[in-house]
């Protein structure tokens, strides 16, 4: 008996191991707290109108994301990324948090980031508009670049293992770190700041995608409120989405980056959540900054490439309403601001280093907008 008792052991008492430590749940706390406070005291975003004219019932509104203390979009991304770390236990004291990121993400993290006291690495690729990249170090973080944009995740993984820190991996985590059934999230939002207009119900919302974690948000919330508006997802050149949406592919890929800075991805991200979106479009390059050019002649403001690849796609199906003789309204979202891309979108050296000819898209723009005839471009 005495053999068999010691090969077997009856545990007797209750095992315990306790890895808590005040310290570090002092000072969880207090980072989980700043990080609150950060969205008590921000107002929240505008919605903007694009004029359109008044005989063809349709309203066209943009939200604008640029107002965010960081500038874009993706304030409300990092927010969420950074308490979902920190709640899950992920992010700790003076350990650094990496982010594969082609840069507005990565401005907001590292605001976060210098917010709680952490150190932030960016991994971005080395045709991150140098604007960008000065936010990044502005706010106190460091920029590590690749020349190919499709290794950013496994050099994200191996800085992080190096350094003992935490990937965040936005593209992973985007759509489920937001509270997409409400909690002020960007759908929310835009359906309380349409409750006065006439159309409070939109028949559809545009979204870019770069994690796909935004479209996400706005579909399920719609699917959960059990509104009727559509949700079209407008991908660019160099983007898998399409792709992978029109033919259910999770494994497309596109063999380059993409030049609208935000949006597009070489492979199908596990955020891109394609059974909750209605629509899809691709959107030439030249198009979307046809598009952002003219936003700021509309409404003098600068905005950034995505900014133009749904406002195309927006106009696009506004143009279809009216041909439709159908009335309601389309929001589509102000991702961040022209001023991080002076050298590119606004610059018509760059568009000729890139082939880029926008003026056939800026024809069709025109036209619609004085005739509310809608003429595909027809590039030379």
């Amino acid at each position: 008996m005495s053999a068999l008792y010691t090969s077997h052991p009856t545990v007797t008492s209750t095992l315990d191991v306790d890895r808590s430590d005040s310290t570090y749940r002092e000072w969880l706390k207090d980072a989980v707290r700043k990080v609150q406070a950060d969205a008590n005291r921000s107002a929240d975003t505008h919605l903007l109108r694009f004029p359109l004219p008044e005989q063809w019932g349709i309203d066209l509104y943009l939200k604008d994301e640029s107002t965010h203390p960081t500038g874009s979009l993706k304030h409300r991304l990092a927010r969420s990324l950074f308490l979902y770390g920190l709640c899950n236990g992920w992010i700790r004291p003076g350990k650094p948090v990496i982010e594969a990121s082609s840069g507005s993400t990565a401005v907001s993290e590292a605001y976060f980031a210098k917010l709680i006291g952490v150190p932030f690495i960016a991994v971005m690729p080395r045709t991150t508009s140098p604007e960008k990249c000065r936010l990044i170090e502005f706010h106190g973080g460091r920029c590590h670049f690749v020349d190919d944009p499709r290794s950013m995740y496994e050099a994200s993984a191996a800085l992080a293992a190096e350094t003992g820190g935490h990937y965040m991996d936005q593209f992973t985590y985007a759509e489920r770190a937001t509270d997409w059934r409400g909690n002020n999230n960007i759908a929310e939002s835009i359906y309380q700041q349409l409750r006065l207009e006439r159309y409070p119900e939109p028949a559809w919302v545009v979204a870019t995608p770069g994690t796909g974690g935004t479209s996400a948000t706005i579909a399920r919330y719609v699917h959960y409120m059990q509104y009727d508006t559509r949700i079209c997802v407008a991908d660019p050149e160099n983007s898998c989405f399409f792709d992978g949406w029109v033919h259910e592919d999770p494994e497309a890929s596109s063999d380059c980056g993409s030049r609208i800075e935000g949006i597009g991805r070489p492979r199908m991200e596990p955020s891109f959540i394609a059974g909750a979106v209605d629509r899809m479009m691709k959107v030439p390059d030249a198009a979307s900054v046809a598009a952002v050019r003219a936003l700021e002649q509309v409404i003098g403001r600068k905005a950034g490439g995505s900014t133009g690849t749904g406002l195309w796609c927006a106009l696009r199906i506004v143009a279809e309403m009216v041909a439709e003789s159908r009335t309601g309204s389309v929001v589509t979202l102000l991702c961040d601001p022209g001023d991080r891309y002076l050298d590119k979108y606004y610059s018509d050296a760059w568009l000729a280093e890139q082939g880029l000819d926008i003026a056939p898209y800026t024809r069709t723009i025109d036209t619609f907008l004085a005739e509310g005839r809608w003429q595909e471009a027809l590039p030379a």
